[in-house]
């Protein structure tokens, strides 16, 4: 997969328009912007992901005579144009926000500006890469905000939508805040942990549960989380991983990490009984997991009833994101560069005020309160707009002007977010590891508040305009005859 040469990997009416703009007009500088208009699952928040594959996608952007040659078999392309799609590399410049950064609605998440074909035909794979990565990273953050500090471990492999869906779909979770996938290959891949225990597959395959449990044991000393669900929990399956964990106590073995996993039933009930039966038992620090269809709302729920489990396990609802399975994201034209080398602010209008764009060559401002770190807004301007955090600064919600804040001079501070990643074709940007985007995600997160973490009803953190690029929009929309 990773040896997949991508370059075809686009809608057809994206090579369509790149030969309509070769035969009709110059290749002219223009700025698109990729957002999105709404956080999953009605969230507060969304995470930044999958940067890293769009910067190997750009880098390794090149038709190849077999690519060529295909597309001349569907006989709508010109040979002046294939040929230039025989030379073709992308030349123009791309700005992101880094992976592992929280993000809000309709902000550039990466602005790309380059000539028009260029920047046309990067479209597909971009928004393919950033919405599956967002969807699945803010997916994981939530479920390990449900878990309120215990591991989750990402088991969705087998449930993914095919092997790509798996593998990026775990370093996305593990970006998210997972503690390890049961993905090996992403394991491999990306440096992360891998996590797993045993199936019912091998209780069943033994003459007895205890059987099963011992040999597992004695294979696996030092990580020995028993599935203790085959049969019966409380009556077959605790007994005997307790049997078996007294055993290996008492020959004076002492795993690293050993307990139990549940995989049905009533999760809140079985693990109270068995966290007392491994409490009395003198396993004290013994881990009791859950799986079996969990999700960030069934996790709140079961630590709501107090239920004894201090590590989850979490697939199907997770790898899919499955009861919200899309993350949105659009990329928009909003500037095409004129003879002077400036940047015309273009907009798209709709009767949905959401779906109207936000013009211009812009950039985004995160701005925090002084005392305590966390974001009080982000603040969409134009490119070379300054701002002194010493002076007062009126926010306005764009879509409702009367309601404003001002923030006072030194009681905030402002860090622009949009990282220049290539420059004219060239990559400037270093990818973090994905442990160190994990651990970058979990310090972002940090500067959120309490009330825009909770799942239910969330604060919004607010998007705001500059006064100068509203009035621009403004205009825009006012000068357009019906």
């Amino acid at each position: 997969m990773s040896a997949q040469n991508l370059t075809l990997l686009t809608d057809l009416y994206e090579l369509t328009m790149m030969q309509g703009y070769f035969e009709t007009q110059e290749n002219e500088t223009v700025i698109f912007d990729m957002f999105f208009r709404e956080n999953p699952n009605k969230g507060g928040y969304s995470i930044m992901a999958g940067l890293d594959q769009v910067i190997d996608y750009i880098k390794n952007l090149n038709f190849s005579y077999e690519d060529v040659d295909y597309l001349r078999g569907l006989g709508i392309f010109s040979e002046d144009f294939l040929h230039y799609l025989s030379g073709f590399h992308f030349s123009g410049d791309i700005y992101a926000i880094p992976e592992g950064s929280v993000i809000f609605p309709r902000e550039p998440l990466i602005k790309v500006v380059a000539p028009i074909m260029e920047a046309q035909l990067v479209e597909t794979a971009i928004l393919t890469i950033i919405n599956h990565q967002c969807l699945i990273a803010t997916k994981a953050s939530r479920v390990v905000h449900a878990a309120q500090g215990n591991g989750v471990m990402e088991f969705g492999l087998r449930r993914a939508q095919g092997p790509d869906a798996g593998l990026y779909g775990a370093r996305a979770a593990i970006i998210g805040g997972c503690v390890g996938t049961s993905n090996v290959l992403a394991g491999e891949m990306f440096d992360v942990p891998v996590l797993g225990t045993h199936a019912h597959s091998w209780i069943m395959s033994f003459k007895d549960e205890y059987t099963a449990f011992k040999e597992y044991a004695r294979l696996y000393p030092d990580a020995c989380t028993l599935l203790v669900d085959t049969y019966d929990t409380l009556k077959s399956g605790v007994p005997n991983a307790i049997r078996v964990f007294t055993e290996m106590r008492e020959a004076g073995i002492h795993p690293k990490s050993y307990g139990i996993r549940l995989d049905s039933g009533d999760l809140a009930y079985l693990s109270k009984k068995a966290r007392k039966m491994l409490d009395d038992a003198g396993f004290t620090d013994a881990v009791i997991a859950a799986s079996n269809d969990l999700d960030e709302f069934l996790i709140n729920d079961l630590k709501i009833q107090g239920a004894e489990i201090t590590s989850w396990g979490v697939g199907t609802n997770l790898i899919t994101s499955k009861d919200c399975p899309s993350f949105g994201g659009v990329y928009k034209l909003a500037a095409i560069q004129n003879e002077k080398g400036e940047f015309v602010p273009k907009i798209k209008i709709s009767e949905n005020v959401e779906k109207i764009t936000n013009p211009g060559n812009k950039t985004i401002y995160r701005i925090y309160d002084k005392e305590t770190g966390k974001i009080r807004a982000d603040l969409i301007c134009f490119v070379g707009e300054e701002y002194d955090t010493s002076q007062d600064l009126l926010l306005f919600d764009p879509n409702a002007t009367w309601k404003k804040t001002r923030l006072e001079g030194g009681t905030y501070t402002m860090k622009e977010i949009l990282k220049p990643v290539f420059i004219r074709g060239e990559c400037k940007y270093q990818s973090p590891s994905v442990t160190e985007i994990a651990e970058f995600c979990r310090q972002e997160k940090e500067t959120l508040w309490e009330e825009t973490k909770r799942l239910f009803n969330p604060h919004k953190v607010y998007v705001d305009l500059s006064q100068k690029l509203y009035d621009t929009k403004t205009a825009l929309l006012n000068s357009v005859s019906i």
